[in-house]
């Protein structure tokens, strides 16, 4: 996997950041999502890289980036953090302005870049989320059951960790509704971060940190700040997010230039669908 591509670790100040870096021409940075690493886009960024500078890099908290301590109000594990650490690895890599994509949790990472740092994003691809406030704001029962470990994983210490640690290879790969849609290789790779307790408390951070911090700043900015930046949504059409929210209405709430289109797949699209993932994305970047 990341044939041709450079793997390095970027101290930020606040963390140290696995990248994998490779490619030529404008630089396009890729966030993962929950559980994994940036391998998910192992099927899309060599292609990507035709094109583009690429730069994936696993999240604070993921994969072998480190797991800095939190604190009582989570900060250190809220998107406005782990945005800080994208601009600082840019930044070490030369590159002070650049586009980013990001699927689930590092989507969430990426519009609170784009709207902290305006100056620093040309383009913003998000797949398959609505702004994790909008989520919060229209919860039901119909969104507790689908997205149950948003409540789960935010519980207060040590209750998700100690349930997790008991079996995480099962909730990785066979807890009920999850298919199996990850290559050996990728999957492999998730179970060896995935079994660090290191890693399971910090993606509980990162989701209490969801349910209070970024909460707390998508609230603040609602309404007063847009995302200036073209941004493209892209959501699985075999998931739940196009069933349960007008995703572009959503999205035209939070950025002047919006458009988007569902994925046939379900919500791993970058591995599920890879073929029409950088269809989408290429198509959109290189406009």
């Amino acid at each position: 996997m990341f044939d041709g591509f450079t793997r390095s670790l970027v101290d930020t100040g606040e963390a140290t950041i696995c990248v994998r870096s490779g490619g030529s021409g404008p630089p396009l940075l890729l966030l993962h999502g929950y559980p994994q690493t940036h391998v998910m886009w192992h099927l899309v960024a060599p292609r990507l890289a035709r094109d583009f500078s690429v730069v994936a890099m696993d999240l604070r908290g993921y994969g072998d980036s480190s797991k800095p301590p939190t604190t009582a109000d989570h900060e250190p594990y809220s998107k406005r953090a782990m945005a800080r650490d994208a601009v600082a690895v840019m930044q070490h890599l030369g590159f002070e302005r650049f586009a980013v994509a990001g699927h689930d949790r590092g989507g969430r990472v990426a519009y609170r870049l784009a709207l902290d740092h305006p100056q620093r994003v040309s383009k913003i691809a998000t797949l398959d989320i609505i702004p994790t406030g909008e989520h919060f704001r229209r919860a039901d029962m119909t969104f507790g059951l689908g997205y149950w470990h948003w409540f789960f994983l935010a519980q207060p210490y040590p209750l998700p960790e100690k349930l997790l640690g008991a079996d995480p290879a099962w909730f990785l790969q066979a807890r009920p509704n999850r298919p199996n849609v990850h290559r050996p290789e990728a999957l492999a790779e998730y179970l060896r971060c995935f079994r660090d307790p290191e890693t399971i408390h910090a993606s509980c951070e990162d989701y209490r940190a969801g349910a209070t911090f970024d909460f707390a700043l998508d609230e603040a900015d609602r309404g007063s700040r847009k995302i200036n930046a073209p941004l493209l949504a892209l959501w699985a059409g075999r998931g739940e997010v196009g069933k349960w929210y007008d995703v572009l209405s959503i999205w035209r709430d939070w950025a002047d230039d919006v458009r988007g289109q569902a994925i046939d797949a379900g919500h791993f699209m970058p591995e599920e669908a890879p073929d029409a993932t950088y269809d989408a994305l290429r198509e959109f970047f290189s406009s």
